[in-house]
């Protein structure tokens, strides 16, 4: 087994009461005093105070990781209690940030929090990343995810990276200047991102909350062990882990050799298909409904209920998943997921000659829907604007959110 060299130096020696604190740890063999001091001494930057994030907080808080930093710009919600438990009832309407470092204090009051509520970007990531030893990637879009690699392989930082989907969940290590011809970069698992609007995010496909928990603690798992170079780090691997079935593979990840090194940050929206590039905007290439946003082919929540009512109302195209039916939708929609319209089949069910609308959760997959449709001869549709979250929140205020 091939270990990593510790990341961090230890700090001077325990207190008699750090000593009593973590005596468990002390009894380890590989970590003892000397690899408390460098727990104490690491600084960690936590990406994100929710599902990953939470979890991930709390476990370094009682690890006795001397300084944490967290960033979100997000308030607490409502629906992020199921699964994100380093925030309560009580938290709802405040900053992630400042929950998550209560949370913090509360479990380890000698831990130093350093909060940041701001989006990470292109303009901020290197810096940040350049403050720490290690980052822990807790984001749930691929454009994060590539500003993070990119990120932190200019400031020659490794971090670890988990992600959740409905049931299952992944980890690994991403390190591009890792020693010994180690080096691994989520580059090499994702060459390139997956067209956009294939992959529903947590808030569209939903997540298992305890699932969170686990995958958050496997992640402070890698880090600990980078921290203080014990055991096999997963860098290198990818661990998938299935709640479902019960069951845990380890693949192993080979270096892409034509992979580029990084020299810079991109427009990480634009690379993953989220927004059109400037050079094409400027040129009136970004015609589509996706690339541009639907600008020209939305249609507003007031506009939508006024039409409905009329004597000619549109057809209405729901393009979520079942399950999102189930807890809301505009009567008298046809469902029919986003998937099978850009498959093909799901063009085959939809009507003829009539105006259409098409809807999902916020305006996102139904623009990449309306794409499809427009281009398989439906001229006559648009989509919703922000989706039956506006529906929602303008006809129905009262009715139940996701």
């Amino acid at each position: 087994m091939e270990t990593l060299p510790p990341l961090v130096e230890p700090g001077p020696p325990l207190a008699p009461e750090e000593t009593t604190r973590y005596s468990r740890h002390l009894l380890l063999p590989g970590i003892g005093s000397e690899g408390q001091r460098r727990l104490r001494n690491a600084r960690v930057l936590v990406i994100g105070a929710g599902g990953l994030g939470s979890p991930a907080l709390l476990y370094l808080a009682a690890a006795g990781v001397g300084t944490i930093g967290v960033i979100d710009l997000d308030e607490v919600d409502t629906t992020n209690l199921q699964r994100q438990i380093a925030h309560g009832e009580a938290d709802v309407g405040r900053p992630k940030v400042d929950s998550a470092r209560d949370a913090v204090a509360r479990i380890n009051s000698s831990v130093a929090v350093e909060t940041h509520r701001e989006r990470l970007a292109a303009d901020n990531a290197v810096d940040l990343f350049s403050r720490y030893d290690l980052i822990l990637d807790g984001t749930d879009n691929f454009a994060t995810r590539y500003l993070v690699n990119d990120a932190a392989e200019l400031a020659g930082k490794p971090y670890v990276w988990g992600s959740l989907y409905r049931f299952s969940g992944q980890v690994s290590v991403f390190w591009a200047s890792a020693p010994n011809g180690r080096a691994r970069s989520y580059r090499d698992l994702y060459p390139q991102a997956p067209p956009a609007g294939t992959v529903p995010s947590c808030a569209e496909g939903g997540v298992l909350g305890a699932l969170c928990g686990t995958i958050g603690s496997l992640m402070v798992t890698e880090a600990l062990k980078l921290i203080t170079g014990i055991g096999e780090s997963l860098l290198g691997r990818v661990l998938v882990y299935d709640a479902s079935a019960m069951s845990i593979r380890t693949l192993t990840l080979p270096a892409d050799p034509h992979r580029a090194p990084v020299t810079g940050l991109i427009d990480y929206e634009v690379f993953c298909g989220l927004a059109p590039a400037a050079a094409g905007a400027e040129n009136g290439d970004a015609t589509t409904a996706a690339a541009d946003g639907g600008a020209a082919l939305t249609i507003d929540a007031a506009e939508l209920e006024r039409r409905r009512r009329s004597d000619h109302p549109p057809v209405l195209i729901d393009v979520r998943e079942p399950v999102e039916w189930e807890i809301i939708s505009i009567p008298d929609a046809i469902g029919i997921p986003v998937g099978r319209i850009l498959a093909g089949p799901g063009l085959d069910e939809v009507p003829h000659d009539v105006p259409l609308v098409l809807y999902c959760k916020t305006g996102i997959r139904s623009a990449y829907a309306l794409d499809a449709v427009r281009a398989a001869g439906f001229t006559d549709a648009v989509h919703l604007a922000g989706g039956i979250v506006a529906w929602s929140a303008h006809v129905q205020p009262a009715a139940a959110t996701y």
